[in-house]
């Protein structure tokens, strides 16, 4: 009889941890629509259902033989796959534990890089990182100069970093931004890389020092806070930042289509819950506004803009708001190409490049755009890690690897744009 009673506890117990074993994740769900109706459905899908889209931006953009990457919450999932079965559109799952994912990259055990030889290869909240910009500026103060540029919509301060290792006259500059849109969580984990990448290897690393002895650089470790807040404390999958329009229930603009940069033509949507929202009119919005006023008071120096964004390894540059080249395509052509080569010979990860129109799909507004035309002619996008596996749910242990290659490309490019420069302002050699 005990052993009877023994058995019947067991298959109630197995049932029981059975039964949460197999509880339903959100899903990452890459679809290829192969007809005009497969495109139809899968905007519908998109845009009616609680899913977000990864790739393409927007609908818009959903084509023909063009993947698209869904995230796709599990309450919505056997409704979304019936659908996407019954009208035979071809779909697999790319991820199938994307909350798992999700938990792996809020998971940190130590917020101070002085107790933790991990900390730049973990993610971080906003928090965290204006802790990390107080003592790193505490911790270097003869080297690193933090910059109060402006205020987020909801108030929080924009902080650049200025590094600057000596006083040259008529230095140079270059700027960096990371994490102008909310969910790509691996560009602000690469800008403080970057940076205490810069205060290890100066003196050590030739390249590092080359540029630093030769450029000031500005590095702005988030660019949208509340946006980036957002997705560590309600919704992962947030883009945009956080303003409200008097008369809409949606929120948030694209700050990537706020800029005086084409503003607002194709490529860009004047609805504010549309992913690509340009915004009431150019500069709308507090966060780009600070971005654009720092760099037009500094637009004789800063010589060299790159914006970090992910993901689907590129190395883009202007134009991304016209199909129109650059009035320097060569050089930024060949400046992404050699960056583009090393990242393959030391990382093997290939990075497609190319200007961001003709490359992506036009994308009017953007920040690179805009820094171009204001004068700041080598001017570059980069997508970081990965090709759309993970996405914007790149796992932590990942992170060396894809700031190395972004690393990589940076030191590239800007000792190129040094050369280039220096060559010139040299004066004219006598014979």
């Amino acid at each position: 009889m005990k052993t009877l009673s023994a058995f019947f506890v067991l298959m109630i117990l197995d049932k029981f941890l059975t039964g949460h074993c197999v509880e339903t994740q959100d899903e990452i769900l890459s679809i290829t629509p192969s007809t005009q109706e497969h495109v139809d459905i899968v905007k519908n899908v998109s845009t009616q259902y609680e899913t977000a889209l990864w790739q393409p931006a927007s609908y818009q953009f959903i084509e023909e033989e063009t993947q698209v990457h869904l995230f796709v919450p599990a309450n919505s999932l056997a409704t979304v796959k019936d659908l996407l079965q019954k009208n035979s559109i071809k779909y697999e799952t790319l991820l199938a534990n994307a909350n798992d994912l999700i938990e792996m990259q809020m998971r940190n055990d130590s917020t101070d890089p002085r107790s933790s030889s991990t900390f730049y290869q973990r993610y971080h909240n906003l928090g965290d990182i204006y802790d990390w910009i107080n003592r790193t500026t505490q911790d270097n103060p003869s080297t690193v100069k933090a910059i109060l540029i402006g205020s987020s919509y909801e108030k929080r301060p924009l902080y650049v970093l200025k590094l600057s290792f000596n006083n040259r006259p008529n230095k140079k500059a270059m700027w960096i931004d990371c994490g102008i849109h909310a969910r790509e969580w691996i560009a602000p984990a690469f800008c403080l890389w970057f940076v205490h990448h810069s205060l290890a290897f100066y003196s050590i690393n030739q390249d590092i020092t080359q540029i630093l002895d030769n450029m000031d650089v500005y590095v702005l470790p988030v660019m949208n806070p509340d946006g980036y807040h957002y997705t560590w404390t309600t919704n992962r999958m947030w883009r945009k930042n956080r303003s409200i329009k008097k008369g809409s229930t949606c929120v948030g603009v694209d700050l990537n289509r706020n800029f005086d940069a084409n503003w607002c033509t194709e490529g860009a949507s004047d609805q504010p819950c549309s992913e690509i929202y340009c915004g009431a009119f150019q500069e709308s919005e507090p966060e780009a506004q600070a971005v654009a006023d720092f760099l037009r008071s500094h637009k004789d120096t800063v010589q060299l803009y790159l914006t970090i964004h992910s993901y689907s390894q590129m190395l883009l540059f202007p134009y991304s708001c016209t199909f129109d080249e650059a009035e320097n395509h060569k050089d930024l052509l060949e400046m992404a190409q050699e960056a583009a080569q090393k990242i393959r010979r030391y990382y093997r990860s290939i990075y497609k490049v190319g200007s961001g129109a003709k490359t992506i799909y036009l994308a009017p507004g953007g920040s690179d755009d805009w820094a171009y035309n204001l004068g700041i002619k080598y001017s570059f996008t980069f997508e970081l890690q990965d090709r759309g596996h993970y996405g914007f749910l790149l796992p932590p242990s990942h992170i060396p690897t894809a700031c190395n290659e972004a690393l990589t490309a940076v030191k590239t490019i800007a000792l190129k744009v040094i050369e280039k420069t220096q060559a010139q302002t040299s004066p004219p050699q006598t014979v």
